[in-house]
């Protein structure tokens, strides 16, 4: 599906504390997980440490991806037909590894994932911060509105309710590992009525449709359910 991610060049100003700027100033090139590491995962809440959840397929668990590890993969998946349709990231590995690498080289606003259920690599996601991207000039958006684009890797998975099942475990994780969160958001384009579907059958509701620079979308919507004291 044709996205509006951060990887894309227009993207919105965000100005960033000091302090939050230092962290990338003095983290150099150290190990995994650096300061800088860590200052990047502070939009997303530290996406890679909200653990797994449990689904009536298996497993699942969202990992951060590493480009050597999974781009291989990835671009696979991406020169899939079906998929290829709407991400259009066809052809050489080349192309998925730049998309990936302008995400993991930003400021955290976006984190491209691997979902792996029961262990096995199965799906690619992107979770997004909706606020900051440029989604946010085409449509109202909250502070802290989190985004999702996904795609499901085999056509062995899809056609069986899996990818509603994940939606709804990923928007779980989101509104539980974002406190600030108050909405998960998605623009799957209309063409691709099996997405629209699933992301209704996973408790989101058709919000507008929306023109956006490379396609028209569905804006569906997960809300977070507030509990009312007796």
């Amino acid at each position: 599906m044709a996205s509006t991610d951060a990887s894309a060049e227009d993207t919105l100003d965000l100005h960033l504390p000091e302090e939050f700027v230092a962290l990338f100033r003095e983290a150099g090139d150290g190990p995994e997980r650096t300061a800088a590491a860590r200052a990047r995962e502070d939009l997303l809440d530290r996406l890679a440490d909200w653990g797994p959840s449990d689904t009536s397929d298996g497993v699942f668990r969202l990992v951060p991806v590493e480009v050597e590890r999974d781009a291989e993969l990835i671009a696979r998946w991406m020169n899939d037909p079906v998929v290829g349709a709407y991400w259009e990231l066809t052809g050489p590995q080349a192309v998925t590894e730049d998309h990936l690498r302008a995400q993991l080289a930003g400021d955290g606003r976006s984190v491209p994932c691997v979902g792996m259920l029961d262990g096995a690599p199965m799906s690619y996601w992107e979770i997004y911060r909706a606020d900051l991207d440029p989604l946010a000039r085409y449509c109202p958006v909250r502070p802290h509105d989190t985004g999702i684009h996904l795609l499901i890797g085999d056509d062995a998975d899809r056609g069986r309710g899996i990818g509603t099942e994940l939606i709804r475990a990923v928007a779980a994780l989101v509104l539980a590992g974002r406190p600030a969160c108050t909405r998960v958001l998605a623009e799957p384009d209309v063409r691709n009525k099996a997405s629209v579907a699933a992301f209704l059958g996973a408790g989101f509701r058709l919000e507008a449709e929306v023109d956006l620079p490379a396609k028209r979308a569905a804006l569906v919507v997960r809300e977070r359910t507030v509990r009312v004291s007796p």
